[in-house]
């Protein structure tokens, strides 16, 4: 293994979680001249907004399993029906999933880990791809495979802060939604996310595959699940802004970038939801633990082997610092800390219902052998250094640990598909 050694690598959320921290308390003293929105949809018809024209283009999955359940029974039926058409016939074949952490500036790392593992000739065919943040920028190419991964490689190291953000400044930041703007972000993510690439999304889509990416509903406090492939295939005029509003909701750090305000309709009534980073409730994800994969599988006669990967953008070892004594300093570095936290919370949720479900587990993050200047956000020397440092590891053959943190060498053996007790679930998917 190559060995990047320079100064101490620093970390992302340390740097943003200050900035949160500063604006938050300056919001405070100028809440009287925050931006104007629309209404936000009454607490108790949360649920009942609807994307205008582009049905089934998200899950409420913390509370609600069944239209998760019917989109996955759906896919499975996909799944079938291309399996058919391409000539397959006797046991279903393995499906792989993977689910791509946030992370910021570090999703360099997951960038050059996919284009090394294609190198290295193993790569699998995704049958769902999940994504949090830079996560989610990451998932569309990840999701389409091989012949995008020159264009994931370039949105990784060939972008500078510039293509980012605009520091509003202090003063600025005071009386707006964040100290920074992200329009040029906005038109990043326009150069990448074409009309061409969802009319690709929405050909995988019709064979069973989905791309789900997750954002925060800041007004209701819950995460959502975006289903991008349904919304690719939708044929509706606002698919593609709506596509790509949700990425950039999926990467709107609160109080450093500004919320992403998303139109929906109840009765025919417009209102707005504030959507924020899906770092916000999960890091990573890959479907609701209310689920059941096994049992369905089971009732569907349609075990498999599965497997899935998961890449953190980020280290799993503490990131040490000499910390100022200063307000704004312990506060930025305990909201670090404890995203940091949560993040490997999240490897733990999806370990155990990958062994409850009979799913082969394996996860890949930046590893202590890495250590870079890291002298700003998108820092474009830092974000090479990192992609070169994925793209060895995946190019060599990435050791994908079975295991999270404190799990190792205490793994358990994953319950055969089928033979779990409980009653709700998702299909083969």
């Amino acid at each position: 293994m190559t060995i990047y050694r320079h100064t101490r690598f620093t970390g992302r959320h340390a740097r943003l979680c200050k900035l949160s921290a500063v604006s938050l308390l300056l919001l405070l003293l100028a809440a009287c001249a925050a931006p104007m929105r629309l209404n936000a949809v009454p607490e108790e018809r949360t649920t009942d907004a609807a994307i205008p024209g582009i049905p089934g283009a998200r899950f409420w999955v913390d509370k609600e399993s069944e239209p998760f359940l019917r989109e996955a029974l759906l896919s499975f039926e996909k799944e079938k029906a291309h399996l058919a058409s391409i000539g397959h016939t006797g046991p279903l074949p393995p499906v792989s999933f993977l689910a791509v952490s946030g992370g910021g500036d570090n999703g360099a790392f997951g960038a050059g880990l996919i284009k090394g593992w294609t190198e290295h000739g193993d790569r699998p065919e995704f049958k769902g791809v999940t994504g949090v943040s830079t996560g989610a920028l990451i998932a569309p190419l990840a999701f389409l495979g091989p012949e995008h991964d020159d264009t994931l490689a370039d949105a990784y190291t060939a972008i500078t802060q510039a293509d980012i953000f605009e520091s509003r400044g202090l003063l600025g930041g005071v009386f707006s939604d964040a100290l920074a703007d992200t329009l040029p972000m906005s038109k990043t993510i326009e150069r990448y996310v074409t009309q061409n690439l969802l009319d690709a999304i929405a050909v995988e889509y019709a064979k069973g595959r989905l791309l789900l990416v997750g954002s925060t509903n800041l007004d209701a406090r819950r995460p959502i699940i975006w289903n991008m492939t349904a919304i690719a295939a939708s044929n509706s005029p606002n698919a593609l802004p709506l596509f790509r509003k949700i990425l950039l909701a999926s990467a709107a750090v609160p109080g450093a970038f500004p919320p992403v305000m998303i139109d929906v309709e109840v009765d025919g009534e417009a209102y707005q939801e504030m959507h924020v980073d899906g770092g916000a409730m999960a890091q990573v994800f890959l479907y609701p633990a209310m689920l059941n994969l096994a049992e369905q599988s089971a009732r569907l006669h349609a075990q498999r082997e599965r497997e899935v990967y998961i890449i953190r953008n980020a280290r799993l070892d503490p990131d040490w610092a000499d910390v100022e004594r200063r307000t704004f300093s312990i506060a930025g570095r305990a909201i670090s800390s404890l995203i940091h936290s949560q993040g490997i919370g999240d490897l733990y949720r999806i370990y155990l219902t990958s062994q409850r479900d009979g799913i082969d587990y394996n996860l890949a993050f930046i590893g202590a052998d890495f250590s870079f200047e890291h002298v700003d956000e998108f820092d474009q020397a830092f974000m090479r250094a990192l992609y070169r440092y994925g793209y060895d590891l995946g190019r060599q053959g990435y050791p994908w640990r079975k295991a999270p943190p404190g799990f190792e060498g205490l793994e358990m053996t994953p319950q055969p598909a089928g033979a779990a007790d409980t009653a709700s679930g998702v299909p083969s998917s």
